[in-house]
């Protein structure tokens, strides 16, 4: 799918983070309060990081909010090339495969706990984070995202 510019591709993106949440947890990670129009700016600074990569071989970040930015200590445009894969150290990667594997089949998961290392080498675990799968409103497999409300730099 191509957009028009940045904001059409936000749009729809977040859109994809919000109905594909609510529908593998059943639970918003809005207020009630957000609408289609402001989710966009209300989920970019938002006080928790969502996070989310593309399909193929070797995934790339597509989206990362202003948490998650700062988390990794990047910015949008580092953040948003980098292979998904790279979040994690070698050690760490076969476990980030298991984790994605898991989540392909049954959906999303909650309770995930892992290691993380940023743009400047600092590691940090994530504690009791949701990840889930991605998809279309037509029902077609899009990627995955991550939502961290808890982590500390080690």
């Amino acid at each position: 799918m191509t957009y028009e510019n940045k904001f059409t591709f936000l749009t729809h993106h977040v859109e994809i983070l919000r109905s594909s949440y609510l529908h593998w947890t059943g639970k918003s990670f809005f207020d009630k309060g957000i609408t289609h129009e402001n989710a966009v700016e209300a989920l970019f600074v938002a006080p928790f990081a969502v996070l989310s990569h593309g399909i193929g071989v070797d995934p790339i970040f597509n989206y990362g909010n202003q948490r998650a930015l700062d988390i990794f200590e990047m910015s949008w445009e580092e953040f948003t090339v980098l292979p998904s894969r790279l979040s994690a150290e070698t050690v760490n990667q076969k476990e980030r495969v298991k984790l994605l594997d898991a989540v392909s089949r049954h959906g999303y998961i909650n309770n995930y706990s892992g290691i993380r290392i940023s743009k400047s080498g600092r590691r940090f675990m994530i504690r009791d984070a949701t990840v889930w799968n991605l998809m279309t409103s037509a029902g077609q497999f899009y990627g995955q995202a991550a939502l961290i409300r808890d982590w500390e730099y080690l």
